[in-house]
C-alpha cells in the first residue's frame, strides 16, 4: 500500500508540474510579445505598435494564433522550415479581430462602428470589412483615401481650391448626416459666409455641388426651389429673353436685392427702378 500512495503521490505531483509548465508555456505563447520574437524581427514592430493608439494591447490579442497553428510554427521554425508552414496570423486575422474593441465600447477613444454613422453604413449596410477602407501599414491603421475611389470613382473634386482636400476633411465618419457632411464642417473653411438671413435654414450642399461642378448655375436655383419664379414679374423677361443667370442680380448668400443693392446693379442695363417692382 505504501509503495502504492508513493506511486499515486508521484503522478500527482508529475501532473502538477505539467500543470505548471502548461501554464507557462500558455502564457508565455498567448501573453508575451517575446514569443513572437523566436520567428520575427521586431525592432521597427515594436517601435510603431509603442507609438500607436494600440500599445495597451498585446501583440496576440490582434495577431491571434490557435495552440494547434503556434505549436505546427514552433515546431516548423525548430526544423527549419516556417515559410512553407500557412499562417494567417500575421496580416489577415488581425483584420477580424478589430470588431472585439470596435463595435460597441472602444478603447483609446476612438469611435464605435455603431456611434459612428459613417462605419455603420460602410460595415453593416455595404458589408465592407475593416481592412478595405483602412491602410495597416506601421500599426497606424489610417483611412486610405485612394481606397475611396475603389467605390466612388464618380465623386471627384473640383475647382483649385479644393482639387487637393483629402476626402474626410470634408465627410466626417461620425457625422449623423446625410452624405456625412454638415454646414458647421463648410464654416471651418468658409468663415465668411453669413449664418443668417434667406437660405441660412438649407445645408451647403443643397445648393452646392462640388463633386459635380462648384459653380452654381440658374438651373440649380430654378430647378430646385424657384422654379415658379420665371412667371413672376419681370424674372422671365430677363431669364428667358436676356438669358441672365440669377446670379448676375442676386449675389450669393444674401440675394435680396434692396434699394441700395439696386444702384449699380440694376442701371448697368437700365434707368434705375423701385427693386420692389421687379417681382409684379
Amino acid at each position: 500500500m505504501k509503495g502504492k500512495g508513493g506511486i499515486l503521490i508521484l503522478v500527482l505531483l508529475v501532473c502538477a508540474l505539467a500543470a505548471i509548465a502548461g501554464k507557462r508555456y500558455y502564457d508565455y505563447t498567448q501573453k508575451d510579445p517575446d514569443f513572437c520574437s523566436l520567428c520575427h524581427l521586431m525592432q521597427e514592430g515594436y517601435k510603431s505598435w509603442s507609438t500607436s493608439r494600440h500599445n495597451q494591447i498585446l501583440c496576440q490579442h490582434c495577431h491571434e494564433i490557435s495552440l494547434l497553428e503556434e505549436n505546427r510554427l514552433l515546431v516548423a521554425f525548430v526544423a527549419g522550415n516556417v515559410t512553407h508552414v500557412s499562417q494567417t496570423h500575421g496580416r489577415l486575422r488581425p483584420w477580424d479581430g478589430c470588431v472585439k474593441c470596435h463595435l460597441q465600447d472602444a478603447a483609446q477613444g476612438s469611435l464605435t462602428l455603431r456611434v459612428s454613422y459613417g462605419h455603420a453604413r460602410h460595415v453593416f449596410m455595404r458589408n465592407l470589412s475593416c481592412r478595405e477602407c483602412h491602410a495597416g501599414g506601421s500599426h497606424a491603421f489610417k483611412p486610405d483615401q485612394s481606397r475611396c475611389q475603389k467605390c466612388h470613382s464618380d465623386k471627384t473634386v473640383h475647382g483649385m481650391g479644393t482639387a487637393g482636400l483629402y476626402c474626410l476633411t470634408c465627410h466626417g465618419f461620425g457625422e449623423n448626416a446625410k452624405k456625412l457632411v454638415t454646414s458647421s464642417k463648410c464654416f471651418e473653411c468658409h468663415g465668411d459666409v453669413p449664418r443668417k438671413g434667406v437660405m441660412s435654414h438649407l445645408e451647403c450642399y443643397e445648393c452646392h455641388h462640388p463633386h459635380q461642378r462648384m459653380k452654381m448655375e440658374s438651373k440649380d436655383c430654378l430647378g430646385s426651389c424657384h422654379g415658379n419664379e420665371v412667371k413672376a414679374g419681370l424674372h422671365g423677361k430677363h431669364l428667358e429673353r436676356v438669358k441672365m443667370e440669377c446670379m448676375a442680380c442676386h449675389k450669393p448668400h444674401s440675394w435680396v436685392i434692396g434699394k441700395q443693392a439696386a444702384k449699380g446693379l440694376c442701371d448697368r442695363c437700365h434707368a434705375l427702378k423701385n427693386p420692389g417692382s421687379f417681382v409684379y
